[in-house]
């Protein structure tokens, strides 16, 4: 049956839940070189060798949500709580485009003090000022709200939904409706965005099969960029004592995810490069991830951004970040892209 499925892969053919589920239970190492291997060449073949980097700006830890899993949800009282001004994330624009970031990506906890008039009038500031393509990820609001960011020349919007386990998703986000969120997936499409989202592998009550329906998802979604990173526990949250995500399982997730949707843009996260410092992000580029985000907040607030513990890099500041990154990505023979990153997706149609 396994040579079946990889035959289905090297005919780019469409993956069942069942072939799915059945490469996500891959243990033998030599199978999973195949597989990892087939989904690079898919990589090399749709999105090229170039490595988007993105320059990620935590702008705030305040959250009007109660996530289970997430260390700045509202509950969590021992949290140092920060806002950065206007002119503050200006300035870290600036520094991420002198780096050579031709993408930021705008990263908060669900935070409704930076007003839809706010927002706009920064996105529309950071157009006139530095030349980057922007991204937000600040949570839901209403249609009408993202409506004018994208006028305002906002280019994607990352949104995760974690699971596609309605269950599952009740059970993690007890303020927040799976059906909502799917449908503000779809609002941001039908305004123009460039859309991404993603899920946690390893999560308290996942199952292989789960998996499998969350990359179909993906493909179902028709998304631009997928987020697939591991799931790291927090104590501080009502998930204490659960047992942190899998790599391997994360870099099969990744891998499969390429081959089912071969145009994506895919990171590889800085929780993988966390839960395996060594080569966590070089493994996940050498199985069919294209795109790194490096981190350019300013320095004191990295370490209050703690949606896991023992981030990496949070007490390094951008310009340590920037050239540790090149100096990794170089290492594997991979350029870097020069460009702003945008949808592969969207070029090939």
């Amino acid at each position: 049956m396994l040579n079946q499925i990889f035959n289905k892969i090297d005919y780019g053919q469409e993956l069942s839940k069942k072939d799915l589920a059945c490469l996500l239970a891959l243990e033998n190492q030599g199978d999973l070189d195949v597989l990892y291997d087939k989904a690079d060449k898919v990589r090399q073949k749709y999105v090229g060798d170039e490595v988007h980097l993105r320059g990620l700006i935590e702008f705030s830890n305040y959250c009007r949500k109660n996530c289970n899993y997430c260390g700045i949800r509202r509950g969590n009282s021992k949290i140092k709580r920060y806002r950065m001004a206007i002119e503050e994330i200006l300035d870290t624009v600036s520094v991420a485009e002198e780096l050579g970031y031709r993408t930021v990506v705008l990263q908060s906890g669900e935070d409704m003090s930076y007003t839809v008039d706010k927002l706009a009038e920064l996105i529309k500031r950071i157009k006139q000022q530095v030349d980057v393509a922007i991204t937000l990820s600040i949570g839901e609001r209403p249609r009408e709200e993202y409506e004018r960011l994208y006028e305002a020349g906002a280019d994607r919007f990352l949104l995760r939904f974690e699971t596609s386990s309605r269950e599952l998703y009740r059970w993690l986000h007890p303020d927040s409706s799976y059906d909502e969120r799917m449908e503000i997936l779809t609002w941001l499409k039908e305004i123009g965005y460039q859309v991404g989202s993603g899920v946690m592998i390893g999560l308290p009550g996942q199952t292989v099969e789960g998996l499998a329906q969350d990359i179909l998802k993906f493909k179902e979604l028709d998304l631009d960029m997928v987020g697939v990173g591991p799931y790291i526990c927090h104590e501080e949250t009502p998930l204490a004592g659960h047992a942190s995500g899998n790599v391997e399982m994360t870099f099969k997730v990744i891998a499969l995810t390429r081959i089912v949707i071969p145009y994506a843009h895919i990171p590889a996260t800085t929780a993988l490069a966390t839960l395996r410092p060594a080569d966590g992000r070089e493994k996940a580029l050498q199985l069919g991830a294209n795109v790194v985000m490096p981190n350019v907040t300013p320095a004191k607030y990295r370490a209050l951004y703690e949606l896991y513990p023992s981030k990496v890099c949070v007490q390094e500041e951008a310009a340590q970040c920037h050239g540790c990154m090149y100096g990794r990505i170089y290492s594997l023979g991979r350029p870097i892209s020069q460009d702003y990153g945008h949808s592969f997706r969207r070029i090939s149609q």
